[in-house]
């Protein structure tokens, strides 16, 4: 199979422009491109920033050439300026989409590794990218392909538009049920704001058993699985359930399964997990469960995230530079308190919507595997598509509308 360079699919636009005198109110840095993405999901404006910039057009793909490595590369889709850290990339034939698909493979990401300079800030540079080697792919499929990814692409960003509906429904119910509850009864003011009648505001440590951690000396922990998973603070946490990397024969403060744990320091206070199993927990956690016939720990989860601003507020208000949150702040910090009755109902529903947030969250992570995969195989030849009868008026559509 014969090859081509990246020279052969795009040149690079070397247009400058002072942002006070271009008429775009468009602009473009690297914190504005998303890794692994095709497409732009925010920007600034041109005054935000002074110096001389450069321009891009629709159609255009724009580059981060600073730290390769974190595969930068986005298909603009209106005109604007951009950071000199960007390159701005014209396809001469090939669908921008395709364009931009070979610059997020693998190979080329190691490619453009191999061609920085400097050491704290390594760059690539249109010298060391423009004789990247590809497979050479007839225009007719180059543009199929960049359909097949298009596709794929907007599938996610639908997912992605449904889970931040979740997120803004989830975010407003908590609001509505935490000051006006479900029952539809009157409502009093109080130190935290108005709550229903029949509520009370306690702190947490009240109405909840509070865990918190410490560590066993370091001689104990092991790799092997032996003895208890030993969970130190958030580097251990995922959106749902810890990923334990070490264990320990000597446990010292235990989190039951279905115990919220509860971050205590650092920047990451009140961020929180679900133990999916016994847990030794060091000092970089709290587990908080719930008291019989007092309060659900499913409620407490809740009442705490719809409260996460205050509590890393409260572990700041020291003046410490470093946030802590200690037994006695959960012995002071009020909350809503409902009955247990209610509680559960109001976990149930605000449950209901995260188990919806959890489904689509992962079909979002398929797809992106399904998309990562497909562009690979299908930019190094693995899978060809020349053959197959596939829809391109979208490829089309995304030209004409620049």
């Amino acid at each position: 199979m014969s090859s081509d360079v990246l020279s052969n699919i795009c040149e690079m636009r070397r247009e400058n422009c002072a942002p006070h005198e271009c008429n775009s109110k468009v602009y473009v840095g690297l914190e504005h491109i998303d890794s692994g993405r095709f497409r732009l999901s925010r920007h600034g404006v041109p005054s935000e920033v002074r110096s001389a910039k450069s321009r891009f057009y629709p159609g255009d793909v724009l580059y981060g050439k600073l730290r390769p490595y974190l595969d930068k590369a986005v298909v603009a889709e209106t005109e604007g300026i951009c950071s000199t850290d960007i390159l701005v990339l014209e396809p001469l034939e090939a669908p921008s989409w395709f364009l931009c698909g070979v610059l997020h493979t693998n190979p080329f990401i190691e490619h453009a590794k191999q061609t920085t300079h400097g050491v704290n800030h390594p760059r690539t540079s249109w010298p060391g990218i423009k004789m990247f080697e590809s497979l050479y792919l007839s225009p007719p499929e180059q543009k199929k392909i960049a359909a097949v990814l298009l596709k794929i692409q907007r599938t996610i960003e639908m997912q992605e538009k449904i889970i931040q509906s979740l997120r803004d429904l989830k975010k407003s119910t908590m609001q509505n049920v935490f000051t006006h509850g479900l029952r539809g009864e009157k409502t009093k003011m109080t130190e935290i704001g108005e709550i229903p009648e029949s509520w009370n505001v306690l702190p947490i440590g009240q109405f909840s058993q509070i865990i918190m951690g410490h560590s066993p000396k370091g001689f104990d922990y092991n790799k092997d699985r032996k003895g208890l998973p030993l969970l130190n603070g958030p580097t251990e946490f995922t959106n749902k359930y810890p990923l334990p990397v070490q264990w320990t024969t000597s446990p010292t403060r235990i989190a039951k399964q279905g115990d919220i744990l509860f971050c205590v320091r650092g920047n990451t206070v009140a961020r929180m997990n679900i133990a999916d199993k016994d847990y030794c927990i060091g000092r970089g956690l709290a587990a908080i469960r719930g008291l019989e016939n007092i309060s659900t720990t499913d409620y407490l989860y809740f009442v705490i995230q719809h409260h996460a601003e205050r509590i890393y507020a409260f572990a700041t208000a020291g003046g410490s530079t470093f946030p802590n949150f200690s037994k006695a702040d959960f012995d002071s910090l009020s909350v809503q308190k409902p009955k247990v009755n209610e509680q559960k109902d109001i976990a149930a529903v605000l449950g209901s919507i995260d188990q919806k947030m959890e489904f689509h969250e992962s079909k979002k992570s398929a797809l992106q595997d399904l998309f990562k995969a497909m562009l690979n195989k299908l930019m190094t030849g693995e899978i060809r598509v020349k053959d197959f009868d596939i829809d391109t008026s979208c490829i089309l559509e995304m030209e004409n509308k620049g």
